[in-house]
């Protein structure tokens, strides 16, 4: 991290991914997912839950080396297979590739989870530059589209989709316009697709955090608003990954074959529409 005024909030990030008191109990065993922004965060929760539950993971990340090996080497305690998947999902031709590797390695591909993102802080509407614009969208929104269609490819009925939207998508974000915008469109990106593939016996989800301790959040924002972040809760408090992944196990399981189109609300008590 190279502010080292936020250093004090790095022990928000030194927390388990996982309760030490979460039992798998084989939900979703001889399963194989792909979680992009896996190395981290939510989706590093979400990949270890995964494995305690009997899944084989394959963990695409961007940049970081090191949290990626440390993902795996979590997955792999929990004696499940882990596959390393470094690339840029706003490509295309990335998300096909990791489609087909996924595929070729395991030989079945039963659980998508579009979870990694990116977002910018910028106080007016006027200071989103281009840049910022186009690759916040092609980042958080297009690559769902670009991963979704390769995996429908070699999915089978029973199959599940599951994408990671905001509680910005219904209160919206003053100081994250672009990003919120993004999410939004994952709210109804997931309830079309739902729609879609109904038919085929694939339920497409979502689930919608609020704030929650990211190294993300902690390298987006200044030192006055982490020290503010998730007091605005009824809770008072931001959440943490552990807290979020088991939805996502949820969602991939036998539990919710009942569901789809559906977003669940995991934000430390906001109550928000839809």
């Amino acid at each position: 991290m190279e502010d080292s005024s936020k250093r004090k909030f790095s022990k928000h990030l030194e927390v388990p991914p996982v309760r030490e008191s979460y039992t798998g109990s084989g939900k979703l065993a001889g399963k194989v997912a792909i979680v992009t922004g896996g190395d981290s965060g939510i989706g590093r929760a979400v990949a270890v839950h995964y494995a305690r539950e009997g899944a084989d993971v394959v963990v695409n990340y961007l940049h970081s080396d090191d949290d990626a090996r440390e993902a795996k080497k979590m997955v792999e305690a929990e004696g499940q297979l882990c596959m390393l998947a470094k690339g840029d999902i706003s490509a295309e031709a990335f998300c096909k590739k990791l489609v087909n590797d996924a595929y070729n390695k395991f030989g079945k591909l039963d659980i998508l989870v579009n979870n990694a993102g990116t977002h910018e802080e910028d106080e007016t509407l006027a200071t989103i530059s281009k840049r910022q614009l186009h690759e916040t969208f092609a980042v958080n929104i297009f690559s769902m589209f670009y991963l979704s269609r390769a995996a429908l490819e070699v999915m089978e009925p029973g199959s599940a989709i599951i994408n990671t939207t905001s509680v910005t998508a219904y209160r919206g974000s003053d100081h994250l316009i672009d990003y919120a915008a993004t999410k939004g469109a994952i709210v109804s990106f997931t309830r079309s697709l739902a729609k879609n593939l109904a038919s085929k016996n694939i339920r497409v989800n979502a689930v919608a955090p609020g704030p929650v301790w990211t190294p993300l959040i902690i390298e987006s924002f200044d030192e006055e608003h982490l020290e503010q972040f998730g007091k605005d809760t009824p809770l008072e408090r931001a959440g943490y990954p552990y807290e979020i992944a088991p939805a996502y196990v949820y969602l991939a399981g036998e539990d919710s074959s009942f569901m789809t189109g559906q977003v669940l609300h995991i934000n430390g008590g906001d109550v928000v529409g839809g």
